[in-house]
């Protein structure tokens, strides 16, 4: 074993989360697997908010060769809002120790309640990262989710020029696959990112997805909240989902206007209070 070997002990990190509603309609843990460094926290939360887990990696970020695999699972009629205790760093890949690979999975049963609000994860250059996240929402369900990609340590004027990656969507609905999607940078970052088709001058972006029956019901409403920045973004909606997409040339500017989406998006579509958890505000 080489040299860059040794100085780098892989982590291999799980986390398994079931949720249900008892008898009287409240959702309670109905099962919980966690292997380090990945951890679920349980805060005590406002009456007028679904039960949330709040997800962290000990180690304090990832590198080459780490992997993480989180599932969850929202029982029929459970409300549950998951979400990170803070940003994800993954760190410069050392020779030789392959990808990061991060993945979420998500089922969401009929009549439940869903949100996957992770805060943003930053690559740092020389980093290789592949992601995929992966949701099976019943006919009747409905999830919300967010995921954000800051290209770089920008506060420090460090850039995302070379590296990998991988960042993948599997949305199902009523057992259908209805949305594939996948977003591949390796190599020459910075020039893939500057392309006329790339991101420009950007150096953050984010997808933001709403699944459930009345997604068509909810793009008016988001476009309008949209329209309240002066960011590259845009929003449509098929089969039953609602995608946005939202590009900006500062991190906290891109993080700001998909606090104010989500809570908008969670307020029309669920009646909950337009406000994020706690822990996007520390």
């Amino acid at each position: 074993m080489n040299a860059a070997a040794h100085s780098h002990q892989r982590v291999d990190g799980e986390a398994r989360i079931a949720l249900r509603s008892d008898r009287t309609g409240k959702t309670v843990l109905a099962d919980l697997y966690q292997r380090a460094p990945c951890r679920v926290l349980f805060p005590t939360t406002e009456a007028d908010e679904p039960f949330q887990s709040v997800l962290l990696t000990t180690s304090g970020g990832l590198t080459g060769g780490d992997r993480t695999r989180v599932s969850i699972e929202v029982e029929g009629n459970a409300q549950a809002t998951l979400t990170t205790q803070a940003a994800e760093k993954i760190y410069r890949a050392l020779p030789d120790t392959g990808d990061a690979l991060v993945r979420v999975d998500m089922r969401v049963s009929d009549g439940a309640w869903a949100e996957w609000l992770a805060q943003e994860t930053i690559v740092f250059e020389g980093s290789r990262l592949r992601r995929l996240f992966t949701a099976d929402v019943a006919a009747t369900g409905r999830l919300l989710a967010v995921e954000s990609i800051v290209f770089g340590r920008t506060a420090m004027g460090e850039h995302f020029d070379t590296g990998l990656l991988h960042d993948g969507w599997r949305i199902r609905r009523g057992g259908r696959l209805v949305w594939a999607d996948a977003l591949h940078l390796e190599g020459d970052v910075r020039s893939q990112r500057a392309a006329p088709l790339g991101f420009g001058t950007n150096v953050a972006c984010s997808t933001v997805l709403y699944a459930g029956p009345d997604a068509p019901q909810r793009l008016l409403e988001t476009r309008e909240l949209l329209n309240q920045s002066n960011l590259s973004c845009g929003a449509t909606s098929l089969d039953g989902i609602m995608l946005v997409r939202i590009m900006a040339a500062d991190a906290a500017e891109l993080r700001a206007a998909v606090m104010r989406l989500i809570a908008g998006i969670r307020q029309s579509a669920a009646s909950l209070p337009a406000r994020l958890p706690r822990v996007w505000h520390c």
